[in-house]
């Protein structure tokens, strides 16, 4: 007996038939055709861009939607055609599937709550209707809260379900399917486009079109992405070696770093070097901005004492000099000119790559329970405080702040769904189990949650 969602039959009618095999291969090109032109490529090297399922994942929405539209005067699907002709053996419920999945519309959906193995929550961004709980056992596996799909949601009896063809949809294919949304509907950037399901239904192929132009360009030329401190500068491990002079104690240097008001102690020997203000200038287009942060401020470096020599750790040619004239001017002859290493981002990654893949345990790591209890009560506290901190997405405003407007309100939901969603994507690790219902709570959002 068939599966109540096997299309094989349907799929096997369309490919042979000589009315609907043209029209087929119409809709599959208007789905892959466009990408595969702009990077000259061929359907069959998406395997091995891409793997051996999600090219046909993709070939399945491409289908999912040709099995959506009407043709000729009397506006027949592929499955009218189909059923009518009795080509195949399909009960009640593979019908009652295929004829959902006619009137079923393509959209971008947000996942906004998970049961693995049993269902979801799922809701329109685009379309705009209220939430629906779908049945999935397999999708649900690897789904998180606030990732967004491609998909169609199909009624089947008392519940719904979603079609073979999903697309996990990354940030900027969410992106990138807006704006050519937003260039359709003549909409100003910002704002959201909103379609009823009717016209949702002639858009199917810009799913595929947003997903794969998104996607190939990492994937046929993979690049670093450019990586700059919080000042704007490219990011460079710096290490700089001040060498005592001859006589000179630990305890002198130290007695030194203790008075200079630009360090923080953290530790025996150890100091940070904080910003008196937050400088902040723009990263570069597309870059990925990397920084630490202490309650004091941001961290510019560190600084420790080790054996006769003082290091400052810095992460940019431009702190090292700032950070080599701050000490110079306070340490007098105490301390001889530095030796200076430097490595880049990608030889720093390569080094840890390497050392981890065969590193071993050294007996000291706290059991999985405790790990759990201790990381729930840091996240705890920083989460706490962070809620009363400029934070630079929500235009340097705290959280508390932002949310006293309507497009601030809108700035911290997306924050809170991207550290949510950005928790739960660390499965094995005592951050997957993070409950973030209470900063929700506490920001007056939990509303915009459900």
């Amino acid at each position: 007996m068939k599966d109540s969602h096997d299309l094989s039959g349907l799929i096997r009618f369309a490919e042979t038939d000589a009315t609907w095999r043209p029209r087929l291969a119409k809709v599959v090109d208007e789905h892959l055709l466009p990408a595969l032109e702009e990077f000259e490529i061929d359907f069959e090297d998406l395997a091995e861009l891409l793997g051996e399922q999600l090219p046909w994942t993709l070939w399945g929405c491409a289908f999912e939607d040709f099995i959506s539209r009407r043709y000729g005067k009397h506006g027949l699907s592929v499955v009218d055609a189909y059923l009518a002709r009795g080509k195949g053996r399909e009960g009640a419920a593979a019908r009652e599937y295929m004829l959902g999945l006619r009137d079923a519309w393509a959209s971008l959906y947000e996942v906004s709550e998970v049961i693995p193995g049993q269902s979801m929550k799922l809701r329109d961004l685009i379309a705009g209707t209220a939430p629906v709980t779908v049945t999935e056992h397999s999708a649900t596996q690897s789904l998180n809260i606030w990732d967004r799909i491609a998909a169609r949601v199909v009624p089947v009896g008392d519940h719904h379900v979603i079609s073979g063809g999903l697309l996990i949809y990354p940030a900027a294919a969410s992106e990138l399917l807006f704006d050519g949304l937003r260039q359709v509907l003549k909409l100003k950037r910002g704002q959201d486009p909103k379609l009823v399901p009717e016209k949702l239904q002639g858009c199917a192929p810009l799913f595929s079109n947003a997903w794969l132009f998104s996607q190939l360009p990492g994937l046929l030329d993979p690049q670093m992405p450019d990586l700059t401190n919080t000042d704007g500068d490219d990011l460079l491990f710096c290490e700089l070696r001040f060498p005592f002079t001859k006589g000179v104690q630990q305890a002198q240097i130290a007695d030194m770093l203790d008075r200079m008001p630009e360090l923080e102690s953290c530790g025996a020997k150890t100091w940070d070097w904080l910003a008196a203000t937050t400088r902040r200038k723009p990263g570069k287009s597309g870059g990925l901005v990397i920084g630490s942060f202490v309650d004091g401020g941001t961290v510019l470096g560190t600084i420790t004492l080790k054996g006769k020599a003082l290091l400052l750790n810095v992460n940019s040619r431009e702190r090292a000099e700032r950070g080599k004239a701050m000490i110079q001017a306070v340490a007098g002859k105490l301390l001889r000119p530095p030796l200076t290493a430097i490595q880049t981002a990608q030889q720093v990654m390569r080094d840890q790559q390497s050392q981890g893949d065969g590193r071993q345990s050294d007996g000291e790591d706290l059991p999985p329970e405790l790990a759990r209890e201790v990381l729930a009560e840091f996240l705890d506290n920083h989460y706490h405080a962070i809620l009363d901190q400029p934070v630079p997405v929500l235009g340097d405003k705290t959280p508390r702040q932002a949310v006293r407007s309507a497009a601030g309100r809108k700035k911290v939901v997306d924050w809170l769904k991207h550290l949510e969603n950005g928790s739960a994507r660390q499965p094995g690790t005592p951050m997957a189990n993070y409950d973030f219902s209470w900063m929700w709570d506490a920001l007056g959002l939990m509303s915009e949650r459900q």
